[in-house]
């Protein structure tokens, strides 16, 4: 007889999340596209049923395996927003009011810092053509320490191909507001100080902006930087920020490779085994030998005999001899222990 397979236990994810192992952080598996499935802990492999041990001399077997015992793994779930523009800024300087403005998203406008307390995404559309902006709350200093919400923060900038830093042109020295920011971003990884930036002035609808906006030039162009001057929340100068940004981005996706998306599959059992001499007996090391070991219903003579004539076709039995094993020596293979039959 063959017992029922079990079922497959599906977790479905948003798309963009990341597992790791929370032993070590190794990344398993990034969740980028839809519909990508990963395995992350493989079921154990069902137990023989008694009709699969017969054979011309021994036709009418009782015994039967047990199931394997399946993998257990702890991991970690993190979601990282996939957009291909990050807004970036200090607090309060128009980042929500300037998504509000050049898509359909709605997120919280208000006129105080940290009203942003989540990312908010918005679609772009132009002409034929559309790409996705990530309002990321507003970062200070530290962030990249986990000051604030730093940390909670920066990480869904990781998948962002453009950033738009976002300064508020009411504050005393933006310049030195964009160095802040950038800092906390070179910071938190190279790649991300690394990121192609379109720096925005923000709100030169206020008088107090306007008039300083030659200073600000000025001093930008020290720099040799030459920054947009926009009001987000009159819509001046956004659609000229639009089109720049679908220019840069079509010219990013130009030469990018193809991202396989084929499911990581489980690796078979090695066949390969390893026989080691130990204070009191002998133990035996492999995946294939010890998992058949551990099926095995080792509490009976039938099913002992059976494991001894399995192993001994695998060459387990001769390694062991090899090694100084005799027969009534103990023999370890994973949680099962034996003794050497004669």
């Amino acid at each position: 007889m063959h017992g029922r397979r079990g079922s497959e236990v599906v977790l479905r994810v948003p798309v963009g999340t990341e597992i790791r192992k929370v032993e070590g952080g190794e990344l398993m598996a990034d969740l980028s596209e839809v519909g990508k499935r990963v395995v992350v802990a493989r079921g154990g492999s069902g137990g023989r049923g008694n009709v699969w041990f017969a054979r011309a001399e021994y036709q009418a077997p009782r015994i039967a395996q047990r199931g394997q015992a399946g993998e257990e793994l702890e991991v970690q779930l993190d979601l990282k927003l996939l957009a291909d523009v990050g807004i970036v800024g200090l607090p309060n300087a128009g980042k929500s009011t300037l998504l509000r403005s050049i898509s359909a998203a709605r997120p919280k406008v208000a006129e105080y810092p940290f009203t942003t307390l989540e990312p908010a995404l918005g679609v772009v559309d132009v002409g034929f053509d559309r790409f996705v902006v990530a309002d990321i709350p507003g970062l200070i200093e530290g962030a990249h320490a986990g000051a604030g919400l730093g940390l909670d923060f920066l990480r869904h900038i990781e998948r962002t191909r453009v950033l738009v830093h976002m300064l508020d042109g009411a504050r005393p020295d933006p310049l030195s507001d964009m160095d802040a920011i950038n800092s906390e971003l070179k910071e938190y990884g190279d790649s991300l100080g690394a990121r192609p930036q379109e720096v925005v002035v923000n709100k030169v609808d206020l008088p107090e902006v306007s008039e300083r906006m030659s200073e600000l030039q000025e001093r930008f162009a020290s720099r040799g930087m030459a920054p947009r001057f926009i009001s987000a929340a009159g819509g001046e100068g956004t659609d000229e920020l639009v089109q720049r940004l679908a220019q840069v981005l079509a010219l990013g996706r130009e030469g990018e490779p193809v991202v396989d998306a084929e499911p990581i599959r489980p690796q078979p059992l090695r066949r390969r085994f390893e026989v080691t001499a130990e204070d009191g007996g002998f133990q035996v090391e492999g995946e294939r030998v010890v998992t058949f070991a551990e099926m095995m219903p080792v509490e009976v003579e039938e099913g002992r005999q059976e494991l001894w004539r399995r192993l001994g076709r695998w060459g387990v039995i001769g390694a062991l001899r090899r090694v100084g094993a005799q027969p009534g020596d103990r023999v370890r293979l994973g949680s099962v222990e034996l003794e050497l039959p004669g």
